[in-house]
């Protein structure tokens, strides 16, 4: 029977695999959406695959809460990293992952740093749909004034607003996502400044929905502030599970999260659940071959 842990980084929450000195683990959409479904399955966020890497100390592998594809994963790379990191002993790792090579290490406080690599801040590489001036994108939709948008591994739009909590972000939400400006959809944040180098975010992730907490849209959202002129180069940025630390290099464009981890569970999965996992079929499969 498959083995399975489930952990959070605030309230962001993960199904994760280890499948180090494994087999190659297929997962199907349908069953990925069986296992993060709360009712029927497991429960999750995001599903996090860890594997051997022959390029860095694991690689990463990352399927969204509808069985999609993802790039980055900054509260899921956090908890991977944690949970690798105690069980080998080791103070740093480096982590292989479809969105590029990440450095994770423990910080005082049982914090989790990673670096989450370059910012991408051009048009093409966020993707937009065509030119247009990252620093403000016109989204067209009512309620969400111009965006900051760029890469992180995966899309993000940042939108700053007068009061986080007023945006109507379960209908607004899916209106960016699928808007033809994004290609490849996009994660959106809507941002209110709360203090001098603190922010607060509410965010809606592509093949989620809301979230408690993004840990790659959080980095956005620090970048963006730096970008936009309107905060240092390390923010705290302030989620509905809680808050991270981020800090920018502008020189490397390297963006920095230090952030908390947290343990709920492990266990084994049904006989069920176990059946539909390994009936994934390869034509069907995201994340690990």
């Amino acid at each position: 029977m498959t083995e399975f842990l489930k952990m959070h980084g605030l309230g962001n929450d993960f199904i994760i695999f280890d499948r180090r000195d494994s087999g190659p683990m297929q997962i199907g959409a349908a069953a990925a959406r069986r296992l993060a479904d709360r009712r029927l399955g497991i429960g999750c966020d995001q599903i996090l695959v860890i594997r051997d890497s022959a390029e860095a100390d694991i690689r990463m592998d990352i399927l969204n809460h509808d069985g999609s594809p993802s790039g980055a994963c900054g509260n899921g790379t956090r908890c991977v990293a944690d949970y690798v990191m105690r069980q080998t002993g080791r103070h740093e790792l480096g982590i292989e992952t479809d969105g590029g090579h990440l450095r994770a290490r423990f910080e005082a406080g049982d914090q989790i740093a990673v670096d989450m690599g370059p910012v991408a801040t051009g048009w093409r590489e966020v993707p937009l749909a065509h030119e247009v001036d990252t620093l403000r994108v016109p989204l067209g939709i009512d309620g969400l004034g111009e965006a900051v948008c760029h890469s992180l591994g995966n899309p993000h739009a940042v939108v700053f607003v007068d009061d986080a909590e007023a945006v109507d972000l379960e209908r607004l939400g899916p209106l960016a996502e699928h808007a033809a400006l994004f290609p490849e959809r996009v994660n959106l944040s809507v941002v209110s400044r709360t203090g001098e180098a603190t922010f607060r975010m509410r965010v809606w992730e592509r093949g989620v929905g809301i979230t408690m907490a993004c840990g790659s849209g959080a980095c956005a959202v620090g970048v963006a502030t730096v970008r936009r002129g309107l905060g240092p180069r390390g923010n705290r940025i302030v989620m509905d599970g809680g808050a991270v630390q981020i800090d920018w290099d502008e020189t490397s464009r390297h963006v920095t999260m230090t952030g908390p981890v947290a343990y709920v569970c492990q266990g084994t999965l049904s006989p069920e659940l176990d059946a539909l996992l390994k009936a994934s079929l390869p034509e069907q499969t995201h994340g690990a071959p």
